[in-house]
């Protein structure tokens, strides 16, 4: 074989070798490769082995996974006027790589950065009570209007936790004091309550007695056996006036007879 036909073929076959090795991509099952043709979207390819022609073709690889991105503390007016600094931890992924590849510049900005206003927005048109209490329904709230505006870009938004809501050294002074007066009113309105139940036994058992012929007669003797037992060396006891009574006649009819 002549030498001179050996050097083109061989140099032939290197650029092809090299040609097929820059044409053959591994795409990753959490990747998927968006590929454009002449400039113009062609499909989204993978996971896998997948071939790109040079020159023609280019390809951007999409990652699939979920994002955990902290969303910056953001300053808040709530509805009772009221700022609060407050940050979330936001998690998103790519549904459709086309869109996440076309329709937006920077997907991950841009989430990012609709994250912040949306909770701003959400979060002011609620009271402080409210974000304390009702954090797992605002969550869903905000997640809800993400999701619905990120649709377009082929983002879903899977959850968003707002994680702290910080109050000034001031509110949380007021706020200590309001829980403490909310404490005290509770504490007088059991006390008040008692002390209504108490009388009121009191007015139910006077009554009882009133009805019972010898119930008071029977109530004296007993509160004088209690006291009997302290072991005091006087005591000083009212005598009832039933008692008696019978004996204050006797005396009487007897002082009248001549």
């Amino acid at each position: 074989m002549n030498i001179e036909l050996i050097s083109p073929l061989l140099l032939v076959f290197v650029v092809a070798i090299l040609f097929l090795a820059s044409s053959i991509k591994i795409i990753f099952e959490y990747q998927r490769a968006v590929v454009f043709q002449l400039g113009r979207f062609w499909k989204v390819k993978g996971p896998g082995m997948i071939i790109v022609i040079p020159v023609i073709q280019k390809m951007a690889r999409m990652d699939l996974r979920t994002v955990v991105h902290e969303v910056p503390p953001q300053d808040v007016i709530s509805r009772d006027n009221i700022s609060v600094k407050v940050n979330a931890v936001l998690y998103f992924r790519i549904v459709d790589p086309e869109k996440a590849f076309i329709q937006v510049a920077d997907f991950f900005a841009a989430t990012s950065k609709l994250a912040q206003t949306t909770l701003r927005s959400v979060l002011g048109k609620h009271e402080l009570d409210e974000m304390l209490s009702e954090r797992d329904k605002i969550n869903s709230d905000i997640q809800s209007i993400l999701d619905a505006q990120t649709e377009a870009w082929g983002i879903k938004v899977s959850n968003i936790e707002i994680r702290d809501i910080e109050l000034t050294e001031n509110m949380i002074r007021a706020i200590a004091k309001q829980a403490e007066a909310e404490r005290d009113r509770r504490s007088k309105v059991i006390h008040a309550d008692a002390e209504f139940q108490a009388a009121q036994a009191l007015v139910n058992a006077a009554e009882i007695l009133a009805k019972t012929p010898g119930g008071m007669q029977l109530r004296y003797l007993q509160t004088l056996s209690e006291v009997a037992v302290e072991k005091n060396s006087t005591i000083i006891f009212p005598l009832p006036i039933d008692l008696v009574k019978p004996f204050l006649q006797m005396l009487e009819k007897h002082a009248q007879t001549p």
